[in-house]
């Protein structure tokens, strides 16, 4: 379960990072996003393995609709909004938004090191509490 909404919400994440390229007026925030995209992929690529090690399918691209019961997911209009700001504006938005994203990912991280059963899966969710936990406190300094 845990990768299964997991891998939907870090692709979200990258989704969110991708335009940072080109629309960030921060280098700061440039670098952060190209960061959270380099730390995300790979543990994509990971849960799904998991998935298909054990007979799942994984979700694929776009599998799962921007789900407002998910945490921290945005929605349609959240995500286009992003796409239509560049600057200062861009900075703003992406941080806000991000820090909530990073929020919910971090709720869901914590019930699978509390519940989940497989240790990997427990220890990239500690992983993820703590890059996810740091990059929050980086996100809330550049929005000051």
């Amino acid at each position: 379960m845990f990768a299964e909404m997991m891998i939907p919400h870090h692709r979200q994440a990258v989704e969110m990072a991708k335009p940072a390229e080109d629309r960030a007026g921060s280098s700061q925030v440039r670098e952060l996003a190209a960061k959270i995209e380099a730390a995300q992929t790979p543990e994509i690529q990971t849960m799904s393995g998991w998935l298909t090690g054990w007979g799942l399918k994984a979700p694929g691209e776009g599998a799962m609709p921007m789900d407002h019961g998910m945490p921290g997911m945005m929605s349609a209009s959240d995500m286009k909004k992003l796409e239509r700001l560049s600057g200062a504006a861009f900075d703003k938005a992406f941080l806000t938004m991000m820090i909530r994203h990073h929020e919910g990912a971090i709720a869901m991280a914590k019930e699978e090191q509390a519940n989940g059963a497989y240790e990997p899966a427990r220890r990239m969710a500690a992983s993820i509490v703590s890059s996810q936990s740091a990059e929050i406190r980086t996100m809330k300094e550049l929005l000051k």
